[in-house]
């Protein structure tokens, strides 16, 4: 299968200026966004951009020639990816900059964002997607808390910084997962006279908003530059409310999950497979997360957030690499003993578990039937005892949520 790694192979030698950026570029540059130029990059505004190439040979003089730890959710991929494409005439000469990066535990917000000066007179901004912080999927998770996450604000300001310093440069604005969020929401509410400069609007299998967008003037100026590339059994971006039109594209992933990986999109020459439709998978991850999040209301949601972070962050650890299988133990151990936490809190995280997982399972006898024509009320039975040796610990049928 071609994907955008094995793409640099094929049109790696032809600059963009002589075969124009297209919807794979987007990728590969949005996917880059995922390294740490810490030490290798200039600050917005700090100085003039690097040339990729000499970028990649800072990088890996800084962090050895296997590159950082990018995390569980990551793909080491990224790394391949940045050596392929600094040795490439399409990206080796182009200057990367203006890179910025944020992590703040107390605040809840992980941001990174860097421009990528292109041969067509535009500059790509990306914006970095979760990382493998815990933080980052607190983060995430406050997008059906809260109206405005702290790194949507910081992907505004940072595009209207972005605009002072590449003045008279035309704009591209991308990114991939949460990176996809926040370029819709940074060129959405910018200022009009930076909105005329936006070319086109990426959207990577970004996760929606928890208010509907496409009233706002800001959104309806912008919209018909916003390009939303979804695989065909998507999860992430089929969360909270989408506006855009969506393109549909082949991914040889394993389940919706796997499919948000963007190394696995497949690409023929110059754009992805496009397909007319999502699997029924992916229609019903949408129906899934539809049903959860229109049944719990804000308290409940928010109350389900606070605690099932408290519950992974009481392991000790602050990276999804950090669960490992004892700190992993001692989670199921706070499951398992949730009754410490207080009633309200207790009652949000079994309630909002339980609506997924029944949603979840109605699905899953569907998918059975569907294709093996079998009864799973005795799998649907088990799983109901699984769920209920989870929630209590001391043997006792109290609070037991109903099937």
């Amino acid at each position: 299968m071609e994907n955008i790694i094995t793409y640099l192979d094929w049109r790696g030698d032809v600059p963009v200026s002589m075969d124009g950026f297209n919807e794979v570029d987007n990728l590969v540059l949005a996917k880059l966004s995922h390294i740490d130029f810490s030490g290798v990059l200039p600050a917005p505004g700090a100085g003039e951009g690097v040339l990729l190439r000499d970028a990649s040979e800072r990088y890996f003089a800084l962090h050895g020639a296997e590159g950082e730890n990018l995390g569980v959710f990551v793909p080491d991929d990224v790394l391949e990816l940045l050596r392929r494409a600094a040795v490439s005439a399409r990206f080796g000469t182009v200057r990367f900059g203006a890179y910025e990066e944020i992590l703040d535990e107390e605040a809840e917000e992980q941001f990174a964002a860097v421009c990528a000066e292109l041969e067509d007179n535009t500059v790509y901004c990306a914006f970095r997607g979760t990382d493998d912080t815990l933080v980052g999927w607190k983060e995430d998770l406050n997008m059906g808390v809260l109206e405005t996450i702290p790194s949507q604000k910081q992907a505004l300001d940072y595009l209207v910084r972005i605009a002072r310093q590449y003045a008279g440069r035309k704009l591209r604005v991308g990114g991939h997962s949460k990176g996809g969020n926040l370029a819709v929401y940074s060129a959405a509410y910018a200022p009009e006279d930076v909105q005329e400069r936006i070319v086109q609007v990426y959207n990577n299998d970004g996760p929606g908003f928890r208010s509907d967008l496409s009233e706002l003037p800001g959104y309806r100026r912008i919209e018909p530059r916003i390009l939303s590339f979804k695989p065909q059994s998507s999860i992430i971006g089929q969360i909270l409310e989408h506006g855009q039109a969506v393109t549909v594209v082949h991914s040889t992933g394993s389940g919706g999950i796997g499919q948000h990986n963007g190394f696995t999109w497949e690409v023929h020459g110059r754009a992805f497979v496009h397909l007319d439709d999502f699997s029924l998978a992916g229609k019903r991850n949408e129906e899934t997360l539809e049903t959860v999040v229109s049944e719990l209301s804000i308290p409940q949601r928010k109350a389900f957030v606070e605690a099932f972070y408290e519950v992974l962050t009481g392991t000790g650890a602050r990276t999804l690499s950090d669960l490992n299988e004892e700190k992993l133990k001692s989670a199921a151990g706070m499951l398992k003993t949730y009754r410490d936490l207080d009633e309200e809190t207790r009652q949000a995280l079994s309630a909002s578990l339980m609506l997924l997982f029944k949603q979840s399972a109605k699905n899953f006898m569907h998918d059975v039937r569907d294709t093996q024509g079998k009864s799973v009320e005795e799998l649907l039975h088990k799983a109901q005892e699984l769920w209920n040796k989870l929630f209590d610990s001391d043997g006792q049928d109290e609070d037991k949520p109903e099937a």
